[in-house]
């Protein structure tokens, strides 16, 4: 048996200016430092001590991660970056206010765009402002303009199975810091989700994500580590 732990990063900047990030390089609030901190003092207070913490090549994350390590005590946990964790890439949305995209579009489309499973939002015009092809953090890579939470799931599962998985199949307790989506990408293939049930799931900022797994990753029980700011999870099957 092995835990898993995880821990989407604390409010960042745009999560508290309500404006669509996904891969645009944001830090934390200092409401998201203190969120990250006091997940690493529950994480302490759990026992969990990862032998690996993988997170994404956004700064929010990475922050997370090692705000709540130092705080857990666990400074020397190493950590492993890979962009396929990084946040759903919300394409044409990049950038805009949450609220006028509403009024500009209509609320139900902006909802189809945010909560669908497989319809994404338009793409990213390519010399945009937040064009990401020169970014060297992704050079080399085929990287998308758009995405919905299914090719999400696409992007992080290879990365799950060729170098996540592994470790915990071995025993080894893991931590992910990593993004709501791409956390909930993970949380679909453990836990089995529906397509149209997983658009219900909402991981809160800064708090860890217990899960128990078995031998084949099954989870076999699951829990939030701060109970006052737990959202619904799914069932263990």
């Amino acid at each position: 048996m092995s835990r898993l732990i995880l821990l989407r990063h604390g409010q960042s900047q745009w999560n508290l200016e309500n404006r669509f990030t996904g891969w645009v390089d944001v830090d934390l609030t200092a409401e998201g430092e203190a969120q990250a901190r006091r997940g690493g003092e529950l994480i302490a207070e759990a026992g969990f001590r990862p032998a690996v913490m993988f997170t994404s090549v956004l700064t929010r994350a990475k922050r997370t991660g090692a705000l709540a390590l130092s705080s857990a005590g666990l400074k020397d946990v190493p950590v492993i970056e890979d962009w396929r964790l990084n946040e759903r890439h919300y394409g044409g949305l990049t950038g805009l206010d949450k609220a006028e995209t509403a009024l500009k579009h209509g609320e139900d489309q902006v909802k189809v765009w945010r909560r669908s499973y497989d319809i994404p939002p338009p793409p990213l015009e390519a010399g945009s402002e937040w064009d990401f092809d020169k970014d060297p953090r992704y050079a080399g890579q085929t990287i998308p303009n758009t995405e919905s939470l299914k090719t999400t799931l696409d992007r992080v599962l290879p990365y799950w199975n060729e170098a996540i998985a592994p470790r915990l199949k071995a025993g080894e307790d893991v931590l992910i810091a990593a993004h709501g989506n791409s956390l909930r990408a993970i949380v679909k293939h453990l836990f089995d989700v529906p397509d149209d049930q997983i658009v219900g799931v909402e991981i809160p900022t800064g708090n860890p994500l217990e899960i128990d797994l078995d031998a084949d990753l099954k989870p076999t029980a699951a829990r939030y580590l701060d109970t006052d700011r737990a959202t619904e999870l799914p069932a263990v099957r």
